[in-house]
Formats: C-alpha cells, structure tokens, sequence
C-alpha cells in the first residue's frame, strides 16, 4: 500500500484564494483593509524566516502589514508596552506574537496582553478558554490547519479515533478540543497520549486518523500505525544533511517512507501542516477585521 499525499501547499492555496476574494469585497465595502502586525524579538533565523513567509503570504491576499522588530534585550515589560500599543490601534486587526521568545520573557504573560479581538494566533486565554467552552472566535492556526486539512481531503473525523502524541499547549490540547467538539468536522473520540503513556505503539495503531505534534524525529515508526490510517505530521525538526546548502533538511515526526507504505493518507514535512497553520492565520485576522467597528 502506498499512502495518499495529503498536500498541505495546495489546501493552503485554496484557502489563500478564498480569503483575497473576502478581501476584495471587504474592501470594495469601504471597509479598512485587514492589517496584521507581527512582533519578533530578537534574531532566531527560523523566526525571522517564518516571519518573512507571513508577509508574503500577506501580500498575495490583499492585506497590508507590518513586523515589528525588537532586539533582544527586550524587557518583559517593555514589550508588553509596545503590545498594549497595537491593542489601542484601530488600523491593527490582527496581531502575534512570534515564538520562541527570549527566555526571560514569560510567553503566557505576553498572550494574556495581546487583545482577544486581535488574536491571529487564537493563543489568548480568551481564545482557548471560548474553544474550551464549544464556543470558538479565533481557533489556534495550528489546530485550525489540521482539521481544515482532514476535511478539504474527505476525512470527516466524526465518528473516527484520533490520536494526538503531544499535549503542549500550540497543538495538542487545543486540537484535542477542537476535533471533540459536536460540530461538523469535528465530534471525534481523542485521545492524547504523551510522555507519561504506557506502550505508545499499543495507543498509536488504534488510531484512525494519527496525528503527532512532539518535536522529535522518527516518533513514529511503521509498526504503530494502523494499516490504513490517515497521519497528520505536525513536527517539524532540522536533521543534518551535509547535501543541502543549509546543511540540515526538514523532517517531520514520522518515518515518513516507512509509515507512507502502511498509511492511507498522509502528510509530508515540509508542505504539509506548516503551509496551512500560515494560511490559518490570515483566515482569523481576515475574521477579526470583518467584526471590527
């Protein structure tokens, strides 16, 4: 067997064309033209170059946008000003607040500052707690990727068994909640298995629809997964490659070759979940800008 690609890019472009036409047409309203502004602290090259593909993405849709840059040094409290900052600004639809951050700043301090109004991530308090609660505004760009990635392919999880290895707080307990929530793509049975689960192998091969979000190469291995199953890889992890210009490669959680001949369907790293985490975040600042006044 060899497993269907689910292709990641080519979703995410769908997704990019729908929201350039709410674009033209909010505009066209005479309504503002949706701005997301991201912070970057610091110089981390992964950031800077994430960054980066956020203001491409950008402009092919229609909005305009900004980064704004801090060094490193970078005070809690300072930055936690300049976020208040964009709060008050009318013209800012949506905002983030790029990680990792700089270890002396408390990332759960800065998500509790940024306005749940402007929340592109969909990582305030207000956010997961409304998700939570069955009530969602702006879904994590992650977890929004991933089931929009299982529906737009045909795979309704209603109904399915979801595994999700990783319980952090980007990915798998908001995806947890998500995927259990009663609403159409959604209303599966999850379970979340971590570092504390016993015999992962034995959890993984009950999985219909598999999705590992752990940062670690090769977690998964052919011999957990169910024949048939869909896998949804979110890690993404450098390896050295001394072949490539950079001097490492991509790689995902999966054993990709191995496991893509057990699967059904399955995503490749990169172009699989990172393309449509990116394409999650214009989908909720495009939503923020509609509901501003």
């Amino acid at each position: 067997m060899t497993a269907r690609i689910i292709d990641g890019a080519a979703i995410a472009a769908e997704i990019r064309a729908e929201v350039a036409r709410d674009v033209e047409a909010l505009v066209g309203a005479g309504r503002p033209r949706p701005h997301l502004t991201a912070v970057l602290v610091g110089d981390d090259p992964a950031s800077i170059s994430y960054v980066r593909g956020k203001r491409r993405d950008c402009d092919e849709v229609g909005f305009s946008s900004e980064t704004l840059r801090l060094p490193s040094e970078t005070t809690q409290d300072e930055l936690v000003a300049h976020i208040e900052r964009l709060n008050r600004d009318p013209g800012v639809h949506g905002m983030i607040a790029q990680v990792p951050l700089p270890p002396h700043i408390d990332e759960a301090a800065i998500m509790e500052a940024i306005d749940p109004a402007k929340d592109a991530d969909g990582l305030t308090p207000t956010s997961l707690g409304r998700l939570l609660q069955g009530q969602p505004r702006f879904v994590p760009a992650t977890p929004q990727g991933v089931q929009q990635l299982l529906v737009r392919s045909g795979i309704d999880p209603a109904g399915q068994r979801v595994v999700i290895v990783g319980r952090s707080l980007l990915v798998g307990r908001p995806l947890a909640m998500l995927l259990s929530m009663k609403a159409p793509g959604a209303n599966a049975t999850v379970t979340v298995a971590h570092t504390g689960t016993r015999d992962l192998a034995s959890v993984t091969r009950e999985a219909d629809i598999l999705i590992p979000a752990v940062g670690r190469p090769r977690t998964i291995t052919a011999d957990m997964v169910r024949p048939g199953a869909t896998v949804i890889d979110v890690g993404v992890n450098r390896v050295d490659d001394a072949s490539k210009k950079a001097g490492y490669r991509l790689v995902g959680d999966v054993d990709f070759e191995a496991v893509a001949e057990v699967a059904g369907a399955i995503t490749k790293v990169p172009g699989g979940v990172g393309p449509m985490t990116r394409a999650m975040l214009l989908v909720n600042t495009l939503r923020a800008a509609q509901a501003s006044g």
